[in-house]
């Protein structure tokens, strides 16, 4: 598929993306960390997009998704990249819309105050992004584990017609799932796109830290998605590998 027959379905990744961010992220924020909330907030993002945008785009939503796809032999390059650029278009969207709101808030008084609350940016060690002390390398480890998880069960729901029905409420109950360990860690990323576009404006608003961590967060869940394309390769059914 060239460029301009599949636009829509580029679009639709933006847009979703945008919503993935704006809502999880935003969520994170204006609950005040509550673990449910953030769960819930990612996990149905997830869900209502993917009833959304599904039969557009299949709703990757996630460069590690698209990635794990692209391994399976499931899209072409030309559409892998633009993907990719497009849902991290999406991100930036999200996480600039989610400051524009924060900004409207009485309480929040300029970047200053978004300095110190946050754009549910993913972090590690000491500073206040990173919801437990944990150091650099466990924290890559973390992400790729939790990716592997997340990006197995999409690709094992999809894998079928049969079971690809469902894969909308599968995809988001294994975000969801995913959630209820990392955002305890990490904040939770499994998503290069979710991670860098609050890392981005956090940075604008005067905090650099987050977006100097950010490579973590953009590397680790894209090895967590090659290891699962990996996996799934050797596990699959033989059917499903003709």
């Amino acid at each position: 598929m060239d460029f301009k027959s599949n636009m829509n379905a580029y679009i639709a990744e933006a847009i979703g993306t945008a919503v993935l961010v704006l809502v999880g992220c935003g969520t994170a924020v204006v609950s005040g960390g509550n673990l449910i909330a953030i769960v819930l907030a990612f996990g149905l993002s997830v869900v209502a997009m993917a009833y959304c945008i599904g039969r557009i785009s299949g709703c990757h939503i996630n460069p590690a998704i698209s990635l794990a796809m692209f391994m399976d032999g499931r899209m072409d390059k030309n559409d892998f990249i633009m993907y990719l650029v497009f849902q991290f278009i999406g991100g930036l969207v999200g996480a600039g819309l989610l400051l524009v709101i924060l900004l409207q808030f009485e309480a929040v008084d300029g970047l200053e105050d978004i300095k110190a609350i946050g754009l549910g940016c993913n972090g590690f060690g000491t500073d206040y992004a990173a919801p437990a002390e944990i150091s650099m390398f466990g924290a890559i480890i973390v992400e790729i584990i939790l990716t592997f998880v997340f990006v197995l069960a999409a690709l094992g729901v999809t894998s079928t017609k049969a079971t690809a029905a469902q894969g909308g409420i599968v995809i988001g109950l294994a975000l969801s799932l995913v959630h209820l360990l990392g955002t305890g860690i990490t904040g939770t990323s499994v998503n290069p796109a979710r991670s860098l576009g609050p890392a981005v404006f956090l940075a604008i608003a005067g905090k650099s830290l987050a977006l100097q961590q950010v490579w973590v967060f953009i590397v680790a869940p894209l090895a967590g998605a090659a290891l699962a394309a990996l996996c799934w390769k050797f596990l699959k059914p033989a059917a499903d590998s003709e």
